[in-house]
């Protein structure tokens, strides 16, 4: 069901309602198996620029694409951009996305300073850390679940150039990847890290730090480029333990004779992979999971040893593999995923049971290490542990609910909701 107008009231039906973007998440998390989805992307119009407090107004159907569009000439920038600009800002605040400056900016929720929430009643209520304040901090990472965002205001970042100084360095095991990111927090605004997931023994970790800081100087006009594209959809993925492997130690190889700093574009540092359309029909027909967790500064090191031995041993091992830390910054939201500590991302092709046990010991792993999985990017997580991970939040958290929404995520994890 489309949603045009901020105005309309688009709850037709019995329901379960649940707010739809572009769909980017890898999960279930934006899906809802017999109920309503509430598509927004029609909401897509800006309302205002004020360049003095540097604070943009938009509908919730906006990308952070068509804003980057309208405000780098302008000497503006977002101050957190996740992996893709092609979500739009409801769901960069239902998921309050994080970027690979967070221990700089912390989250995309943390510069939202209001929004604008349709409920099931009809009730259109403008909330803020200062109004409604447990409503936002509901929204905020809520997943859509209480209601619709039809409008945000956002404060914007100051930056000459959307260029970014950038450096390429090594790193042999994954201790010296702690070591490196002390350093590199510290001095750069953007860290983050590939990981050779296949790599063992004394390599275990062995991977490519990515770092850099925005480029101090008024850029060339953009210039125009094509983009690539996987033409269809593979009936099987031509990802294995042997392909896998070869990509690794190549693009180990590659980075390692070629590190160094140059001043790179914006969108290959921060978005490579929306330079490739359709990239996931990679995975063949069957599609791949994505995992995702968080884990605790004292047990980072040893849980992600366990994590990455786990995903070696097994042979299933992502050529998307990415490493970073978290900082000290507080998400506004209950539910946010990002806490102090490391991240690591990986990507599987779906291979049935064999994959699914690879998630159980995945899963048991960061359990036993204290740790978190990201509802965005998940698909199998146990009902147990989101109930466990969110345990403090959830109470406030469901005392915000519109009842009259839900996901398939949100009852995978709630049976019985």
């Amino acid at each position: 069901m489309p949603l045009h107008w901020r105005t309309d009231a688009p709850f037709a039906g019995a329901g379960p309602f649940l707010p739809h973007g572009l769909g980017r998440s890898y999960g279930d998390e934006c899906l809802n198996d017999g109920g309503v989805l509430i598509r927004t992307r029609s909401l897509d119009r800006f309302i205002a620029l004020d360049e003095d407090r540097a604070l943009l107004t938009c509908e919730a159907g906006v990308t952070l694409s068509e804003i980057l569009k309208l405000v780098e000439p302008l000497g503006f920038g977002l101050p957190v951009v996740p992996g893709t600009k092609l979500v739009t800002v409801g769901g960069a605040i239902a998921n309050d996305v994080h970027g690979k400056n967070h221990h700089r900016a912390g989250t995309f929720g943390a510069h939202v300073e209001e929004l604008e929430l349709l409920r099931s009643t009809g009730e259109r209520i403008v909330c803020s850390r200062a109004s409604h304040a447990p409503l936002f901090a509901a929204t905020v990472g809520g997943l859509g679940l209480t209601g619709v965002i039809v409008s945000a205001t956002i404060r914007l970042r100051r930056q000459p150039s959307p260029r970014v100084d950038a450096e390429t360095l090594a790193i042999r095991d994954l201790r010296e990847f702690f070591d490196l990111s002390l350093e590199s927090d510290a001095r750069f605004e953007y860290t983050v890290a590939w990981i050779d997931c296949l790599a063992r023994g004394r390599h275990l970790g062995r991977g490519i730090l990515h770092r850099g800081n925005p480029a101090q100087e008024i850029p060339p006009p953009p210039r125009s480029s094509r983009r690539l594209a996987v033409p269809f959809e593979l009936p099987v993925s031509p990802l294995n333990g042997f392909t896998v492997r070869a990509f690794n130690a190549a693009y180990y190889l590659r980075h390692r004779l070629s590190g160094g700093t140059r001043r790179v574009p914006r969108d290959p540092f921060f978005f490579p992979l929306d330079g490739v359309d359709r990239w996931n029909r990679i995975y063949g027909r069957a599609g791949f999971f994505q995992f995702q967790c968080q884990l605790p500064p004292g047990a980072a090191e040893p849980g992600l040893r366990e994590i990455l031995s786990t995903v070696a041993a097994a042979g299933e091992g992502s050529f998307l593999a990415v490493l970073k830390n978290f900082g000290e910054a507080t998400s506004p939201g209950l539910l946010s995923f990002p806490r102090e500590g490391s991240t690591v991302a990986l990507d599987f092709p779906n291979r049935g049971s064999r994959t699914l046990r690879l998630f159980e010991r995945l899963h048991a792993a960061v359990r036993e290490h204290g740790g978190r999985i990201y509802p965005a990017k998940d698909a199998l997580m146990p009902a147990d542990q989101f109930q466990t991970q969110h345990r403090r939040e959830l109470p406030a958290f469901r005392a915000q609910l519109d009842p009259a929404f839900s996901s398939s995520l949100w009852r995978r994890v709630n049976p019985g909701e």
